[in-house]
């Protein structure tokens, strides 16, 4: 990492802990986009500390998820749904853009004009899967994902952006540590997460299975997730004995991390403490020369969900959460 991204870094950790005496409780809540009826329900999660990666001997995982490292993170607000097709053509079609909201925040101000928008997909990019109301978005590049959180932060006036590792495997775990966030025997991986062993190979609508015990569905299977963090094998290793919201600066397009598990999965890989990295081999099947920044050919089992933190990002922050002034 280039002096840049490690003061980067730094600026993220010092404002980071600077902002947790400012947060209070927070409250679930149900963001609405001026122009459409759609709405993004957020779920408040609370504060606290967890063990992050592989934390049980027998679990059956890989090298990337050790050694187990204490987090601690403040409160966010995580969507309680992956982000549909019919969210996310909002953000392709650009038909709202001038529609205005009369309860917009007051977290950042950006014009959505000078949002750059993704490009219409040539082909289905659901790969004969479907987009209609309530099915997850997939196929979106990691630059796209966060150029949705963009726009759709520039709309609203409060702040969106991926979830970092730490953030989704918090989320994910919900104050439990077994593998899987439900540890009741009578309880099985079937009743929350669409995966291979019953997606028969397609995503589903999102919020079929029960949630997990933060009120977030899918979080296991349907589609994996984007998370804001450059994928490294040996991230875990580096850390102290409680890190304060660790976070890779993502600085190249590959790999990116990726969680969840998708509906091509083995049970193993829905696992909380799992994880994916993105390749270039999710758009090698791109005929377009330079390949398409913004959507992937060969990863429909990859989409994203959205988190929002109560605090107001710097000019370099949001440089960390958005990427590139595209």
């Amino acid at each position: 990492m280039n002096c840049k991204h490690v003061g980067l870094a730094l600026l993220f950790a010092v404002v980071y802990v600077s902002c947790l005496a400012q947060q209070t409780h927070l409250e679930n809540y149900t963001q609405e986009i001026a122009g459409s009826d759609l709405t993004i329900s957020m779920i408040a999660i609370p504060a606290g500390n967890f063990m992050m990666g592989r934390t049980v001997n027998s679990e059956n995982g890989r090298d990337d998820e050790e050694p187990a490292n204490q987090v601690h993170l403040e409160a966010f607000w995580m969507s309680n749904y992956e982000i549909t097709w019919d969210l996310y053509n909002l953000f392709i079609n650009r038909a709202i853009d001038g529609a205005e909201n009369l309860k917009k925040g007051a977290e950042v101000s950006i014009d959505v004009d000078a949002v750059a928008g993704a490009t219409i997909p040539y082909v289905d990019m659901s790969l004969g899967m479907g987009t209609s109301e309530d099915l997850p978005v997939g196929n979106v590049t990691h630059l796209a994902a966060t150029k949705f959180c963009k726009w759709l932060s520039a709309k609203t006036g409060y702040i969106y952006r991926l979830p970092t590792e730490a953030e989704w495997e918090y989320a994910a775990r919900a104050g439990t540590t077994p593998p899987y966030f439900f540890n009741d025997a009578s309880h099985t991986l079937d009743e929350y997460a669409w995966y291979e062993g019953n997606s028969k190979d397609t995503y589903h609508k999102v919020g079929q299975k029960k949630p997990n015990p933060w009120g977030l569905y899918d979080m296991y299977g349907n589609v994996a997730e984007w998370t804001l963090d450059q994928y490294k094998p040996d991230a875990y290793a580096n850390r102290g004995a409680l890190t304060l919201a660790p976070l890779e600066i993502p600085i190249k397009r590959y790999p990116h991390s990726v969680r969840g598990g998708s509906y091509k999965d083995a049970p193993e890989n829905l696992r909380s403490a799992a994880r994916m990295f993105s390749t270039a081999d999710w758009i090698k099947r791109d005929p377009q020369f330079p390949k398409s920044i913004w959507w992937n050919t060969d990863a429909p089992f990859v989409g994203f969900r959205i988190v929002r933190v109560p605090k107001t990002p710097t000019e370099a922050e949001s440089e960390i959460f958005w990427g590139s002034k595209l």
